[in-house]
C-alpha cells in the first residue's frame, strides 16, 4: 500500500492523565475511515507535526508535500504505538510520554484540546505474541510500555508472562492484567534497572518469546544477554531500540539501521 493512500487523520475527542510523565490522546473522526491495525500488537504509526509557516494542501497528503515542498518545510515525523484501535467506537488510542516541555509529541500531547486534528501514516508493526510459546518476555521502558501493555492484552488468561517495565517512581505505574514488575528508576541512568532486573530473572522452563524494546544502550545489553548468554534463537526475539539517549527521533531513525546492523553482527560472532 503507498504512503499516500495510509495518510489518516484523527481528532482529539478526549485526553487522559494516566501518570504523571504519561498522557493518553484518544483520536476519532471520519479521518479514521479504513483504518485497521491487523494481527500485531505492537502496530505503529508516524505522527506527522507541522513546520512552522509552512502550508499544507488540503486534504492533508503525505505524499504530495514531499513532492511540492522542499525538505526543510516536509512535517517532522515521529513514531509512537497504537495503544488500541477499537473499531466499533472508531477510537484510536495514543499514549504519549510527556517530560515538561522537552520533545516535539510530548508537549503537544499535554496540550491538545477535542477538535484538535492530527495527521499521520501507517500502521506498521512485526510483533504479536507467539501462541505456540511456554512463556512470555516482555521488558522495556516508558518509550515500550504502550506495546507491552497491548500484547498483554492480547494474552490469554493463564498464560506465563514474565514482565519488566522501568519507569522514573511508583507514581509512573499502571495498571495491567498480568503482574508487572515495576523497576524504579530513582535516578539511576535510563535502562540500568530493567537490565539488571531481566538478568536477575530465573528463567522459566520451555521457549521464550521475548520482546525487548526501548531506549537503545538497554536493547543492546540485553539483546547481548538474550542471544549469547542465554542463547535464545534469534526467531524468538522482538528486539530493537525506540529511542538512543541524546538524540531526537531525527538523528537516531538515520543511523538506527546501521547500529543495529552493527550491534547485532557483533553479538551474533559471540553466540
Amino acid at each position: 500500500m503507498s504512503e499516500r493512500s495510509r495518510t489518516k487523520s484523527g481528532r482529539v475527542l478526549r485526553t487522559e492523565q494516566l501518570a504523571p510523565h504519561m498522557i493518553r490522546v484518544v483520536l476519532g473522526g471520519e479521518g479514521l475511515a479504513g483504518f485497521a491495525v491487523g494481527p500485531f500488537t505492537d502496530s505503529y504509526v508516524k505522527l506527522q507535526f507541522p513546520q512552522d509557516g509552512a502550508a499544507y494542501p488540503e486534504p492533508f497528503d503525505l505524499a504530495a508535500i514531499r513532492e511540492s515542498l522542499p525538505r526543510d518545510q516536509w512535517p517532522r515525523t515521529r513514531t509512537y504505538t497504537v495503544r488500541r484501535w477499537d473499531a466499533e467506537a472508531g477510537e484510536l488510542w495514543i499514549d504519549f510520554v510527556v517530560h515538561g516541555d522537552s520533545g516535539l509529541a510530548g508537549p503537544w500531547a499535554a496540550k491538545a484540546q477535542p477538535g484538535d486534528v492530527l495527521h499521520f501514516a501507517g500502521p506498521g508493526g512485526g510483533y504479536a505474541p507467539d501462541p505456540t510459546a511456554d512463556w512470555y518476555l516482555l521488558a522495556g521502558d516508558e518509550s515500550a510500555w504502550p506495546a507491552i501493555a497491548a500484547a498483554l492484552d492480547a494474552l490469554p488468561a493463564g498464560a506465563v508472562a514474565k514482565v519488566f517495565a522501568e519507569v522514573d517512581g511508583p507514581d509512573d505505574e499502571q495498571d495491567a492484567p498480568f503482574d508487572v514488575v515495576w523497576v524504579h528508576r530513582d535516578g539511576r541512568p535510563r535502562g540500568e534497572a530493567v537490565v539488571a532486573a531481566v538478568r536477575a530473572l530465573d528463567f522459566p522452563p520451555g521457549r521464550v518469546h521475548a520482546f525487548v524494546h526501548g531506549e537503545a544502550a538497554m536493547v543492546k545489553d540485553l539483546r547481548g544477554y538474550l542471544r549469547v548468554e542465554r542463547a535464545v534463537p534469534r526467531e524468538q526475539l522482538s528486539i530493537s531500540g525506540y529511542w538512543r539517549l541524546g538524540k531526537d527521533e531525527d538523528g537516531w531513525q538515520s543511523t538506527k539501521s546501521d547500529w543495529n546492523r552493527q550491534v547485532e553482527q557483533e553479538q551474533e560472532r559471540q553466540a
